[in-house]
């Protein structure tokens, strides 16, 4: 078992030597390279400029204000779905459209935006004309940000709800507590970790994504598109480029520094309780129909993504057609770039899992010493500190001029570490729960590891195999920030060609992309999810 779990873990290694650390390093070295050799001139110009400040500030102020509107909102849904009586069917309605931003690129949130709440957006149309807010700029940006961040932030929060012990709302109730003190000692005060890590996660997505930002931005810049225009703009500064993008990672470090300090303050119950909740149609009424008008929210948005190409020509002639449809699917390069992404996502997903169980049978079902075993675990919280858009362009530098450049193959590798972390953290998870026992046994029975993880332990995480292949499929699907600085003609994604046809202002094509995007992810999310339902029958 040693022998062959210490391959395991060299070769695991010198993967992310080759794709994590050489390309950090290059980033960094990049940063301090001058015309003479070492150099803090980029970082003393950034510095000297006050538009960086400012340009930082509004990062901060956007992407903090989102983070908190967003976890307010998972909570509400997650509270109507745990503590209320509403019929489970509606329940599982309102999960499923909570979930949906998901599925789609955060670039598509943009223009979808703009044409729901723009002078002639749909829900402006449907008001009478009047428009809300300008979708250019602060708003617009929260805005998107808010959709983005949703499903995430209600994972977390529905996730640890699932955990909390029911018995205490019964007996807050027989001691005859207030309301408000109740909802706060039994609710609120055992999800306080929980909320706060909601918040520090959302703000570490929100400050770095840029492609809402580059939809509805407009003249309001965030810490995301500078970096963009530095790299990829009609003046591309590699050097300085480089220490924006360091200086990006700033805020992500502190991010993931403090949601591991947060989840030392976690309240645990040693036996999780469930009772039968009374009716009570205030709350039940209240809850619901919050959590209504929240998925309302999120379709509202969406909907414009169908109703925009299924018509003559949006806002003037709504006379419905599928041309639009017809002419994407008649355009090879379209077709080409969805089997593009259709490869992309199939083989990380399928890489991806083979590497990830691979790499948490050493951390979890190896007799490797214990700092061997932590080293999966310290690389996946590296991981998860890099924003996508440094990890794209360390390796738009460290791989230039060689044959890696443009490929298939750099994009997969990217896609896998870069959504490493939470994939390890699912198989580690699974495989803990586990009998340890069992590779001790096999071994007296004659049987070689390799054989015993093949007949005994894979069919018992076959649940978890499948929520990883579908988790990375369906992010192969919609990532654009890395990918956006290493593809190439021959290689484009339809995420990439989505930014690509914004010049263009092609934007029923783009809808009907996103359409194509959305319909791929959810049929492979259901497929994956009959197998999980199958398997725990």
């Amino acid at each position: 078992m040693k022998k062959q779990a210490r391959g395991i873990l060299i070769i695991s290694s010198a993967i992310f030597a080759v794709f994590l650390v050489i390309p950090m390093v290059m980033i960094f070295k990049e940063s301090f390279m001058g015309d003479y050799g070492f150099s803090t001139k980029f970082y003393k110009d950034i510095f000297l400029e006050l538009e960086l400040f400012t340009i930082l500030k509004r990062s901060f102020a956007v992407s903090l204000g989102s983070a908190i509107i967003t976890t307010m909102m998972a909570f509400s849904v997650a509270y109507t779905i745990h503590a209320t009586k509403v019929s489970s069917r509606a329940k599982r309605i309102i999960k499923l459209l909570t979930m949906l931003p998901m599925f789609l690129p955060t670039i598509t949130y943009g223009f979808a935006i703009i044409y729901a709440f723009g002078k002639n957006g749909l829900i402006t149309k449907i008001f009478g004309g009047r428009q809300f807010f300008e979708v250019y700029g602060a708003p617009g940006i929260m805005l998107g940000y808010i959709v983005y961040t949703l499903p995430v932030a209600f994972v977390l929060i529905n996730n640890t709800m699932s955990y909390i012990d029911k018995k205490y709302w019964v007996v807050s109730h027989v001691l005859g507590d207030k309301p408000f003190r109740s909802f706060y000692s039994t609710m609120l005060r055992p999800l306080a970790s929980t909320l706060m890590a909601s918040v520090v996660q959302s703000f570490s997505l929100c400050f770095t994504d840029y492609g809402i930002p580059m939809a509805v931005g407009g003249k309001y810049k965030v810490i995301a598109t500078t970096l963009y225009n530095q790299m990829l703009g009609s003046l591309p500064d590699f050097n300085r480029g480089s220490a924006v993008a360091i200086i990006m990672l700033l805020p992500s470090v502190a991010s993931i520094l403090l949601l591991t300090y947060l989840e030392r303050t976690n309240i645990s119950y040693k036996v999780i309780s469930d009772i039968e909740l009374r009716k009570n149609k205030i709350r039940d009424t209240f809850w619901g129909g919050l959590s209504v008008l929240i998925c309302l929210f999120v379709v509202g948005i969406f909907l414009t993504v169908i109703v925009v190409p299924s018509v003559q020509g949006w806002p003037y002639d709504l006379r419905l057609t599928t041309k639009h449809f017809e002419s994407v699917f008649s355009d090879n390069e379209l077709v080409r770039t969805y089997k593009n992404s259709l490869l992309v996502a199939g083989s990380t997903a399928l890489i991806g899992v083979i590497f990830v169980y691979a790499t948490g049978l050493v951390s979890v079902r190896s007799n490797l010493k214990k700092n061997s075993k932590r080293l999966m675990g310290n690389i996946a919280l590296v991981t998860n500190t890099i924003p996508g858009m440094v990890l794209g362009i360390a390796y738009m530098l460290t791989f230039k001029k060689t044959p890696l450049q443009n490929t298939f193959i750099l994009i997969i590798i990217s896609t896998i570490i870069h959504y490493y972390a939470t994939p390890l953290l699912m198989m580690k998870s699974s495989l803990e729960k586990l009998d340890p026992t069992w590779e001790t046994t096999a071994k007296l029975m004659g049987d070689s590891w390799f054989r015993t993880v093949f007949r005994v332990v894979t069919p018992n995480v076959v649940s978890t195999l499948a929520e990883i292949f579908a988790y990375y499929f369906v992010n192969a699907m919609v990532t654009v920030s890395a990918v956006i600085f290493i593809v190439g003609a021959h290689t484009m994604l339809l995420t990439t060609k989505i930014k690509e046809l914004e010049h263009y202002q092609q934007f029923d094509d783009i809808f009907v992309l996103s359409i194509l995007i959305l319909v791929t992810n959810l049929i492979v999310k259901g497929v994956t999810t009959l197998i999980i339902k199958k398997r725990k029958r």
